[in-house]
């Protein structure tokens, strides 16, 4: 069992870390999918009864994976606030005083379904933000997995998700990140989040996530 799984895409190094997320050394990157932030927020908005916390326990992941490796820039694939009600106070809150602690870091947002909704972050926040794809050293990072053209897709929006399944009627689904020559799908970060099924396939690898430790299973 480990914590981080080497992964290479097009001769460039990745590491495949545990806690559902992407670390490319050669840019000293973080890459995030899907990180849904406030998503609670707006479904107590709505009446609904979920969990409080659930931004503040996302942010203490983020900041053990920047303790844990040289990150100098973290780049979120699309949904990086759940929807308009993700503005309340109390998210916005913990968003600005993470921000402050890393007021050097780059952070840039690539704009996903629920970024068009929602609104771009505050100006404070000092993020980045652009439309999809970004291109940078032959990928072309997205929020929405549609094939590119020229470049290796990394992207995220589906929310990966692989069934193990036991004896008898024993099952559990876990988040994976997917991966494809063509394509590379990254889990949701966010813990408030479904997900989709994928299927084995010929020629792709799958990661399997449990929170701690991380596990490679060839299609």
């Amino acid at each position: 069992m480990k914590t981080e799984y080497s992964l290479i895409i097009n001769n460039h190094q990745f590491l495949v870390l545990a806690d559902k997320a992407l670390y490319w050394p050669k840019h000293k990157a973080l890459l995030i999918a899907d990180a849904h932030f406030g998503k609670a927020a707006a479904y107590r908005a709505l009446g609904q009864p979920v969990p409080q916390g659930t931004t503040n326990q996302n942010l203490q992941r983020l900041d053990a994976l920047l303790n844990q490796y040289v990150v100098e820039q973290i780049i979120f694939l699309g949904d990086f606030l759940h929807a308009p009600k993700s503005h309340a106070l109390t998210t916005l809150t913990a968003l600005r005083k993470w921000r402050l602690q890393h007021s050097t870091m780059q952070c840039i947002l690539i704009r996903g379904n629920h970024d068009v909704s929602a609104g771009d972050p505050p100006a404070d926040l000092k993020f980045t933000v652009v439309n999809e794809p970004y291109l940078i050293d032959g990928f072309a990072l997205q929020h929405i997995p549609k094939p590119h053209a020229t470049h290796h897709v990394v992207a995220g929006h589906v929310h990966p998700v692989f069934r193990l399944s036991g004896k008898g009627r024993q099952s559990m689904t876990i988040p994976c990140l997917y991966h494809s020559t063509e394509m590379t799908l990254l889990p949701s970060f966010g813990e408030f989040t479904g997900g989709f099924k994928v299927e084995n396939k010929p020629n792709c690898q799958l990661f399997l996530f449990d929170g701690q430790f991380v596990w490679p299973i060839n299609c």
